[in-house]
């Protein structure tokens, strides 16, 4: 993925209003006044927000006679998992060695402290 279309794709899910789109077309294509029929907004609002998901790629529009379905492009969404995975890793390994060192730290609290004996 480029760093434009990941851009692209995370400036696109920023909005509460897109991924509310983008779960409702998980679900299955849907007209735009079907898109809209949730929100209290005008349907030009809701074109606007369709075509910021379409430049993402996040969503295509086809032809059914007069109707234009919108779908779900899952591929970006895969992308930008698989961007977000990587910094997941990263953060289990650190979580993984500060528990080690805490491992460490109850073991050595645990050890009978020492005492000088006095001749």
């Amino acid at each position: 993925m480029t760093p434009e279309r990941l851009d692209a794709t995370f400036s696109a899910l920023a909005d509460p209003t897109r991924r509310a789109i983008l779960a409702r077309l998980a679900q299955g294509e849907a007209s735009v006044m079907e898109l809209a029929e949730p929100f209290a907004m005008s349907q030009p609002a809701i074109s606007k927000h369709l075509k910021v998901l379409e430049r993402a790629g996040l969503i295509s529009r086809g032809r059914d006679a007069q109707r234009r379905p919108c779908r779900l492009e899952a591929e970006p969404l895969r992308d930008a998992s698989g961007w977000i995975e990587h910094y997941r890793q990263f953060w289990d390994a650190s979580f993984d060695a500060l528990d080690d060192v805490l491992e460490d730290l109850k073991k050595a609290a645990r050890k009978p402290k020492r005492t000088k004996e006095t001749p």
